[in-house]
């Protein structure tokens, strides 16, 4: 009897609710005047009062927020009583974790309080980020492997934000050069880049004993409040192995949250390794309760300051060092040991702005729904490996932006003014000035397309000799010759740079093709540059002057990827370098050309052997059958008995392959697709009055491939042909405004061939 007047008078409460609530909802709009919280610059556009529109759009947002509420009411009336028992445990546990954030000075837990948040009917605005606010952005990264991850994380920020962004990026020599290189070619709107010697702040955290595989840079958030500029104030910092799944700017606004001397938020670390009972004996740093998580932070750096922060983690870290001698999680050990002296300086973050992916965590307690998530902080040496029970659905995340193509993200910021960039104003102001309706159009703008690179996609570790005398073998291919990559390997022991031109998809699949390789993974020498795609032509030209630019060595042979030099070519060359005194004279060593038509070949390991195949027909002459006048000039006949270098003149398309100076003039980037790329060069060698020189005891050999596309568009398109010819001429004429009377020579030759 008792439990059926109970139920009645449960029916009669969610009745009187459902009945009165929309009616108290109304009258409290009619006296306070809600703006609700906008969830994107264009949403904060939209609500903005116009008149009585303005109004009723307000009021219609929120009577959708109430509706949301009667419903989110209803179904908790739907659901069956708890226990007396239940509810009396679920109120003292709520109660005893309140009184333990308030005891730590640990600020609001904004894990629980984020719902109520989102529904609040307070009469005062939630601060917001403004549209064209920029939001400052700090990463450590070092070395070949963190600069091409970090790529990862600034594609995902990039995708959601619709703010300004500034990058500040600390890092060693090798990062500055990649990422520097990369954002001058992405060329994407409101990011600004700066750079931060990471070796000038080495000696700042050098003394602490680090056992992380992060090394030394591990430790170098400790010191950003002096390292980044004085007058910033506050900043994100974030670990390379971060994925964005939200607009930035919601984190950013969290710094409105932070209360009192709140100067650091963080995310509490999600694995047990604070609390000291992963295995046996195991000791870490002091922490508060389960320690925080440094892979994001949010950093008041004006407060930092302030309070000495240099000094406070000095001391704490020399303290804690004599007992336990080193750390284990780098800056992370120290950040807690702080912390746990000072639990007033966090602010902490609802633990969806870093999901934790590493084994034995408690990253599932984050979120409910794919939609909850916001940051994926893959912080397990293990990476895509780790264990977790939705790490499928994780990993695809990542790769989506790994492959995603970062020329999409181009995209502007309408309404925010942007920093002058004259590099981008003047290219614009160039290809406004092409003839759109010009039949040649395309092949111009090509000329003056920038294209996203990433140099070094692989480590490189090479020092070139130090009698001057080292070779860089140069070549560029795109996907279809990737096959070609561990033969070059095997003939050509000296460094190679190359020039990869690949959508950031087939980057992805290039590099599990090299690490997959036995022969590409034990060859440090190897620069692998990337050069992202875009546009309708291959930028053969371009692709060579990327990879010239990157030998260090003083001497380069430009090669193509179709080539297998002979064994031995690489010190032979070296050789040749001292005995026809390259280093005081303007010399292009000829490596005469050659070619099989079979895909299976026993290659010659002497000059007599290749003679002998020559004569038998397994070699030929390359492009004798289509092409005579590329190579005539070599002179095959007097190679045959030649046994001193031998000196040629240049004639019209000679385009022999040779080894020149490191300082030697680049390839004329007018040129893409096929036809006239290497003529062009070597015509300009020439009117800079290089000597041709061939070498007696060098070959190299062309494999058989299937046409290229840029080859069958040649042969197919007369408009493609006609544009070729008109291209040749304009060289020709900047040839003789250059080079003078010596350069009539060109002109001449070209209308007798």
């Amino acid at each position: 009897m008792l439990g059926m007047c109970r139920g009645r008078r449960k029916f009669l409460a969610a009745s009187f609710a459902l009945l009165f609530i929309p009616a108290l909802t109304w009258l409290y709009l009619s006296e306070c005047n809600i703006t609700p919280l906008p969830l994107s610059p264009l949403e904060a556009q939209l609500s903005t009062p116009v008149g009585g529109v303005g109004e009723r759009q307000a009021l219609e947002l929120r009577v959708r927020a109430v509706e949301e509420e009667n419903r989110a009411l209803r179904r908790e009336l739907s659901r069956p009583p708890r226990s007396p028992s239940a509810r009396l445990s679920n109120s003292s546990h709520h109660g005893n974790q309140s009184r333990t954030h308030s005891e730590e000075g640990t600020g609001d837990n904004e894990g629980q309080k984020s719902a109520a948040v989102g529904n609040s009917t307070d009469c005062v605005q939630q601060p917001v980020v403004d549209k064209c606010e920029t939001i400052h952005v700090a990463i450590v990264c070092a070395g070949y492997n963190a600069s091409r991850d970090v790529v990862t994380l600034v594609k995902s920020v990039l995708f959601h934000r619709r703010n300004p962004l500034h990058f500040h990026f600390i890092t060693d020599s090798i990062a500055q050069q990649i990422l520097s290189s990369l954002f001058h070619t992405w060329m994407v709107p409101a990011v600004r880049v700066d750079f931060y010697d990471a070796d000038e702040l080495k000696s700042e955290v050098s003394w602490i004993p680090n056992k992380h595989y992060s090394g030394i840079y591990g430790l170098m958030k400790l010191v950003l409040t002096k390292t980044l500029p004085s007058d910033l104030h506050r900043v994100i910092v974030l670990d390379t192995d971060i994925t964005f799944a939200t607009d930035i700017a919601e984190l950013w606004a969290v710094f409105h949250k932070f209360k009192g001397q709140q100067v650091l938020g963080l995310v509490e670390n999600q694995s047990d390794w604070y609390l000291g009972n992963l295995w046996k004996n195991h000791r870490p740093w002091p922490a508060l309760g389960r320690g925080f998580n440094t892979g994001v932070i949010l950093l008041l750096l004006d407060r930092l300051r302030k309070l000495r922060w240099e000094q406070m983690w000095r001391l704490t870290a020399e303290r804690e060092l004599m007992s336990m001698l080193s750390t284990s999680l780098a800056d992370q050990d120290i950040f807690n040991a702080v912390i746990k002296q000072n639990p007033f300086l966090v602010h902490q973050l609802p633990c969806f702005w870093n999901v934790q992916l590493s084994d034995h965590t408690r990253s599932e307690q984050c979120y409910k729904d794919v939609s909850d998530l916001k940051v994926i902080h893959w912080n397990s040496p293990k990476k895509l490996r780790v264990k977790n029970k939705h790490v499928e659905f994780f990993r695809n995340l990542y790769l989506t932006f790994l492959e995603y193509d970062g020329n999409l993200l181009r995209r502007e910021l309408f309404g925010c003014p942007s920093e002058a960039d004259h590099n981008s104003e003047n290219l614009q102001k160039t290809l406004s000035e092409l003839d759109e309706d010009d039949p040649c159009y395309e092949f111009r703008r090509e000329r003056f397309t920038v294209h996203r690179t990433h140099l070094y996609f692989l480590h490189y570790d090479y020092e070139p000799s130090s009698d001057n005398t080292d070779v860089t073998l140069v070549a560029q291919l795109s996907m279809d010759r990737l096959q070609m990559l561990e033969a070059i390997c095997k003939h050509w022991e000296g460094p190679i740079s190359l020039a990869l031109y690949m959508s950031d998809a087939e980057a992805q699949q290039f590099l599990r093709y090299a690490q997959a390789s036995e022969v590409l993974m034990s060859r440090g020498n190897v620069g692998y540059h990337i050069v992202y795609k875009e546009g309708q032509f291959y930028p053969v030209n371009l692709l060579r002057n990327v990879a010239m630019q990157q030998v260090n060595t003083p001497y380069m042979f430009l090669s193509d990827i179709d080539f297998l030099p002979m064994y031995g070519l690489y010190e032979y060359l070296r050789k040749s370098v001292v005995q026809l005194d390259m280093a005081h004279t303007k010399k292009a060593l000829v490596v005469p050309a050659f070619e099989t038509l079979r895909y299976r070949l026993s290659y010659p390991k002497s000059k007599a052997e290749l003679l002998s195949q020559l004569d038998m027909g397994t070699l030929f002459t390359f492009r004798y059958h289509v092409w005579t006048k590329g190579h005539a000039p070599t002179n095959f006949a007097k190679w045959r008995t030649a046994t001193t270098p031998y000196r040629v003149q240049w004639e019209a398309d000679f385009e022999p392959y040779v080894m020149v100076r490191r300082d030697s003039p680049e390839y004329d980037r007018r040129f893409v697709g096929f036809g006239w790329n290497k003529v062009a060069h070597i015509m300009e060698l020439d009117a800079q009055e290089y000597e041709f020189v061939v070498l007696p005891n060098a070959y190299m050999i062309h494999m058989p491939h299937a046409p290229s596309f840029d080859i069958t568009k040649f042969r197919s398109n007369k408009q493609y042909r006609v544009c070729l010819k008109t291209l040749k001429e304009e060289f020709q004429q900047n040839m003789s405004r250059r080079y003078g009377f010596a350069a009539l020579k060109y002109m001449t030759a070209e209308n007798n061939s």
